[in-house]
């Protein structure tokens, strides 16, 4: 069971997830998320996660979905690399010693990150580096 969006039928799991999905969509530009929004649930820029899904729910057709996971389609065998949302190896993931999985912290970016950074935004990224060492420091002792 799930709710279809009323704008674009995109599954949705449940009545949260719909509200994220129309809030989300609305406030990244698409018009007729927000016109959707506006019109059936005109306080929505002002509502929490869980007024938001209250509303939609009364407007959004109840729809049966197959639950299908990941691993259990043959795209993932065809897939290369590492799965989407996988944060960390599957080996250990120890701070406190050397670094066995492949990569130090003290990285600029994540690998992910596709930004252009200015001088600016480098100088509060590596400020920020800092006092997370010196937190982290601090705890340790």
């Amino acid at each position: 069971m799930g709710y279809a969006c009323p704008v674009c039928d995109d599954p949705q799991v449940d009545a949260r997830h719909l509200a994220n999905h129309l809030a989300f969509t609305a406030i990244l530009g698409d018009e007729g998320h927000e016109a959707w929004l506006d019109d059936h649930a005109p306080t929505w820029a002002d509502d929490g996660e869980r007024e938001l899904a209250a509303t939609v729910r009364e407007f959004a057709d109840e729809e049966t979905y197959p639950q299908v996971f990941e691993d259990t389609t043959e795209e993932r065998a065809e897939r290369e690399g590492g799965r989407s949302g996988e944060l960390f190896e599957s080996e250990g993931h120890a701070h406190g010693g050397p670094q066995p999985h492949g990569h130090s912290h003290d990285q600029r970016l994540p690998p992910q990150a596709d930004l252009d950074v200015d001088e600016d935004t480098e100088a509060v990224l590596a400020e920020a580096r800092e006092l997370t060492k010196e937190m982290l420091g601090d705890s340790d002792e």
